[in-house]
């Protein structure tokens, strides 16, 4: 299947913003392929605000975030792979959902499935989500 977290930061995100609160994420500084601005990076990792007001030509694809936003009075172009975003949530309310590790998320590759004869491949298989 194909990951879950593009299609939820979606659904949230609208969610967030028709409830008139400020989207924010947090992302991980450290995957491969994040642009955001350094000075701005703690802990490995920094909490944006992706609302209507405060970015531009906001994207989000499948596989990735972008958007234009200001830092210290400068523009600077983000760019957010989705195995770089753990979490979405509102930032009066704090609601939203931090999302789990997925298998496949940074390379679009399926997660491996179990040998015909494995006896594991009978017993159904499910996972926290």
């Amino acid at each position: 299947m194909k990951p879950q977290r593009p299609y939820l930061l979606r659904a949230l995100y609208e969610w967030i913003v028709d409830s008139d609160e400020a989207p924010y994420v947090l992302v991980d500084a450290t995957v491969d392929g994040v642009q955001v601005p350094q000075d701005h990076v703690k802990n490995d990792q920094i909490v944006l605000n992706l609302g209507p007001g405060a970015v531009r030509d906001l994207v989000i694809e499948d596989h990735a975030v972008s958007c234009g936003g200001r830092f210290g009075g400068q523009h600077f172009d983000l760019f957010l792979p989705m195995a770089a975003i753990r979490a979405i949530y509102a930032r009066d309310t704090q609601l939203g959902m931090v999302f789990p590790d997925e298998e496949g998320l940074a390379d679009d590759t399926p997660a491996p499935t179990p040998d015909a004869d494995d006896s594991a491949a009978d017993k159904p298989q499910l996972r926290l989500v």
